[in-house]
């Protein structure tokens, strides 16, 4: 598998520490409001990442935390007239919510970061005592000058970060650049005891010192949204490499952003969207597989028109598999020409030459769809198939569905008195009573039940 390293701005083999260990951390959500779409694409492509390399068979450690104490959350707490520890856990149980819906599996962990205090004070102390950080009055301060490699994610020299980054106005700073690690208490904030007073961490810390408890000095892959390159990710960079004297992250995966009709999603723009508002009008797994639909290292456009051209296209998958159970039902017989044709392509060969290079889930689900044009262009007559094609085809819908996170529905349930409506409609078409079958078709569409008469018998489906 190759993977686009934005460390190194190219392409390159991957490679584990550890022979079938892979470390994966990923950057969670700071839990004070549901999750928008923006924050879902990071989460869901970075869940495929992990699907993938468990099916190459690696033994996968993934973690991602939550940042659960930082100003947001603060300010949001003193305004509902609740703890911040209470919006946090209000706001994780609705990240799982979600995460669910988009079929989203658990990480191995999910760290808190005010879980982590005894780790974050130990490497903030690491660094003052190597002369990398510096206190004032309670506060502490990582100093980016003393590291010789700062910006070399973001691959710009120190100058040219400082002239263009928003630096928040601190004349106790040494220097603009320098970001803090440790701040000091405030009225009304949460707080916690340090060797520098009563405080709590930067944001930036939390992130290396879990990292560094869950994975180890220097992890395979970090990844998160591009707006993190710089300067959350560079920031991580310097503070671990400073207080652990090795490289970070071997790995670093960083994907695109996601517009709005073509613009900026913002708040003062009125399109922000969370996942929770999009999911009462799309169904989780028609986001889902909207986000896989493009590279992750591609801008994203989110458009109603353009999520249900996927809604269409996930519905022609599923049509496919479910007329592939329905024909299962009569399998028999040995494996034609035009079947073996299929079963010999090796569409899983395929789709994994697409996710091997660097993820690209848009040509494997392009690789899907040319595996649902030959399998229609075989059983478009209705009639029987071979047990061992159609095992098969399904079999290979559940390693796509697998690794994708897709295709987990069940076929349509009927309840007892749309089958025994079936029943009886087989029976007057049988019986040539067409009237009587025809007035039963049109009950079952009231149900919602479309039927379609085939060679193998009629097959039904949800409309």
């Amino acid at each position: 598998m190759r993977i686009y390293n934005t460390l190194t701005q190219k392409k390159e083999e991957f490679v584990p520490l550890t022979e079938g260990v892979v470390g994966i951390y990923a950057c969670g959500p700071t839990v004070y409001d549901y999750f928008h779409i923006g924050n879902a694409r990071p989460f869901i492509i970075f869940d495929v990442l992990r699907r993938y390399l468990t099916h190459l068979g690696y033994d996968v450690v993934f973690v991602q935390n939550f940042t659960d104490i930082d100003d947001k959350m603060i300010n949001r707490a003193n305004h509902e007239g609740i703890s911040v520890a209470e919006l946090a856990d209000r706001f994780i149980k609705e990240y799982y919510t979600d995460a669910r819906g988009l079929n989203i599996l658990e990480a191995t962990h999910h760290p808190k970061a005010t879980e982590h205090i005894d780790a974050i004070i130990d490497i903030i102390q690491k660094l003052i005592d190597k002369g990398f950080a510096y206190v004032v009055d309670g506060d502490v301060y990582f100093s980016t000058k003393k590291f010789a490699e700062y910006g070399k994610l973001s691959h710009q020299p120190l100058d040219d970060l400082e002239a263009g980054a928003r630096i928040s106005v601190d004349e106790r700073k040494a220097d603009a650049m320098d970001f803090v690690l440790w701040k000091s208490k405030k009225e009304g904030e949460p707080a916690w005891k340090s060797p520098w007073g009563e405080g709590r961490p930067g944001w930036h810390i939390e992130c290396s010192a879990m990292a560094n408890k869950y994975l180890g000095d220097t992890i395979d892959i970090h990844c998160g949204g591009r707006d993190l390159i710089f300067p959350h990710h560079e920031n991580e960079i310097a503070q671990s490499e400073c207080a652990l004297g090795k490289p970070f992250a071997r790995y670093w995966m960083h994907n695109a952003y996601i517009n709005i009709d073509n613009k900026k999603m913002s708040k003062s723009e009125h399109n922000f969207f969370t996942v929770r508002d999009i999911s009462r009008e799309y169904d989780y797994e028609v986001i889902r597989f909207f986000i896989l639909s493009a590279h992750y290292q591609s801008p994203l456009n989110f458009a109603r028109k353009l999520v249900d051209q996927a809604k269409t296209s996930l519905e022609r998958i599923y049509t496919c598999i479910d007329s592939l159970k329905f024909l299962s039902q009569n399998a028999s017989g040995s494996v034609g020409e035009n079947e073996r044709e299929i079963m010999e392509s090796n569409y899983v060969k395929k789709f994994e030459d697409a996710m091997d290079d660097d993820l690209n889930t848009a040509n494997a689900i392009s690789e899907i769809f040319n595996f649902v044009r030959d399998i229609n262009t075989v059983i478009a007559d209705g009639t029987a198939h071979s047990k061992a094609f159609i095992d098969y085809c399904l079999d290979t819908f559940d390693i796509f569905g697998d690794v994708l996170g897709l295709f987990n529905k069940k076929s349509a349930s009927v309840d007892d008195k749309i089958t025994m409506l079936i029943e009886q409609r087989k029976d007057a078409r049988e019986r040539r009573d067409f009237a009587l079958a025809d007035k039963i078709r049109d009950d079952l569409a009231q149900h919602g039940i479309m039927i379609e008469d085939t060679p193998n018998g009629p097959k039904y489906r949800k409309i």
